[in-house]
């Protein structure tokens, strides 16, 4: 099955979607063994051969370049080979309207000051967090990408950050609840 899919990402991101002397292109291709055609206005157009036996590296390829087009690093856009981790994009825009000084607010809140709200949404969920332009984007696994769409979301509606923060604190607890349980579970 021959996938093909045209996607556009913001221009400002075609350089690091390159990387320098090609090599980011050439890291996606290989690890998801597909082709991008990437053009200077930011249309990428991903192919894989006919003989894929794995189909769903195409989808793995898209979600990394859709994660550097939403601002995350090569290297943490690289996270999606994983076949656990997943990617979300929320659109500001359409949660709080299309005032930039609304996005900006929110984007501001979400960020916190000097980093830190993002840093420790990150650390406790053990994801990773882009604000760019009018989104905010998520790459991680489940249980810690719901937890960390939780926070955000409560970030948007306007919670104070010391309700996000205590709320985080359980969410930790129920992660390690759960991992516990795996291992309990799990075959010797």
């Amino acid at each position: 099955m021959l996938y093909h899919e045209t996607i556009r990402i913001p221009q400002e991101r075609v350089g690091v979607l390159v990387g320098r002397n090609g090599r980011v292109k050439r890291r996606i291709e290989q690890l998801t063994n597909t082709n991008l055609d990437i053009d200077s206005e930011g249309t990428v157009t991903i192919t894989n051969p006919e003989d894929t036996e794995n189909p769903v590296l195409a989808w793995k390829a898209r979600n990394i370049v859709r994660a550097i087009a939403r601002g995350f690093s090569p290297k943490r856009a690289l996270y999606l080979i994983d076949d656990d981790a997943q990617l979300i994009i929320i659109s500001l825009k359409d949660i709080v309207g299309s005032s930039p000084s609304q996005i900006k607010r929110v984007a501001g809140r979400i960020i916190g000051e000097r980093g830190r709200t993002r840093r420790v949404i990150e650390e406790i969920t053990e994801t990773k967090i882009s604000v760019y332009g009018k989104t905010v984007s998520i790459i991680g696994n489940i249980p810690g990408l719901d937890f960390a769409r939780k926070a955000i979301d409560m970030l948007i509606q306007g919670s104070p950050h010391s309700t996000v923060y205590t709320r985080l604190e359980s969410m930790r607890r129920e992660m390690n609840r759960m991992q516990a349980e795996l291992w309990e579970e799990s075959p010797e």
